[in-house]
């Protein structure tokens, strides 16, 4: 009885990912980081082999995109976190409200991430990739697809304990649960991930060629730190969707042997929710949160 409710737990935790409750609850917001990482030229050779998964010479472009796949599961980590979109990916996390430190992680962690991509991808004679960061404010989340998945599981763990049913048909049902609607909260309404997305995609047109890195310079508190290497700032728009950033192209990074939290520099959340959302009320809300701390 113990050894399966104790495999009942355990699926009941990897079937229900945690939502951090972290941040302040006077915000009306979350702060968020993202990058957007995409294989250049993999349209084209999809297009090439008809977009026909079975065709002799599509086994080039799957092998190109598995190993997309398996190099960015190698680099993702509980605090850089990850979704493959096919020949994309997005890294994402929450912006600390009063520490730099997770800004300077995610930068340092998404440079690794394209570094290695692009390694393997010249490696094998590929285009490369291109990656942009930035910052962003999202909107608070919803649980509908988690919390249905979590009822279902106490509906389960309960008739077990009622005698209903046994140890071993509740693993059994539980191991069957199937979403059928599926929702990651982090990127809905996240407008980090809208901003990094739309840059990567405006490519040459919107002088953001690649293969390449480039960095928001909102993140950086005045001018970025001497140990990450980059050319000319790019003052990059997009009026369309009344956009706009200074990107840098960064070309190698020497990240200091200190930890996070004492690298100058960087910006933390408030610092950039204050540039982002210059609102009154909003304001007055940030101003609030900083005094607490």
């Amino acid at each position: 009885m113990k050894k399966e409710t104790e495999i009942l737990m355990a699926t009941t935790q990897a079937s229900s990912p945690a939502i951090r409750k972290g941040g302040a609850k006077s915000l009306p917001f979350k702060i968020a980081i993202t990058a957007w990482i995409d294989l250049l030229g993999y349209g084209e050779m999809i297009a090439d082999v008809d977009y026909n998964p079975i065709a002799t010479n599509a086994v080039k472009p799957l092998g190109r995109l598995r190993n997309f796949h398996k190099i960015v599961a190698e680099y993702s980590k509980r605090e850089y976190r990850t979704l493959v979109i096919n020949d994309g990916a997005v890294a994402y996390r929450d912006l600390s409200l009063r520490g730099q430190g997770p800004t300077v992680d995610f930068f340092c962690h998404s440079w690794e991430l394209f570094e290695a991509v692009q390694a393997s991808e010249m490696q094998n004679g590929f285009p490369g990739a291109r990656m942009v960061v930035a910052p962003g404010l999202r909107a608070k989340g919803s649980r509908r697809a988690i919390d249905y998945t979590s009822g279902h599981l106490d509906s389960i763990l309960g008739r077990m304990r009622n005698g209903i049913i046994s140890p071993e048909e509740a693993v059994k049902e539980a191991s069957a649960i199937e979403k059928y609607f599926d929702v990651l909260p982090q990127l809905q309404a996240n407008f980090a991930f809208s901003k990094s997305y739309i840059a990567e995609q405006s490519g040459s047109k919107h002088n953001l060629p690649g293969p390449a890195f480039y960095i928001d310079g909102l993140i950086f508190d005045k001018d970025k730190p001497d140990w990450i290497e980059a050319s000319d700032v790019i003052d990059w728009n997009l009026p369309k969707y009344k956009l706009g950033a200074f990107f840098y192209p960064v070309l190698a990074v020497r990240r200091p042997k200190v930890p996070s939290s004492q690298m100058a520099g960087f910006r933390d959340g408030l610092s950039i929710a204050s540039i982002l959302a210059p609102s009154s009320s909003v304001s007055t809300a940030i101003h609030t949160l900083r005094n607490r701390f």
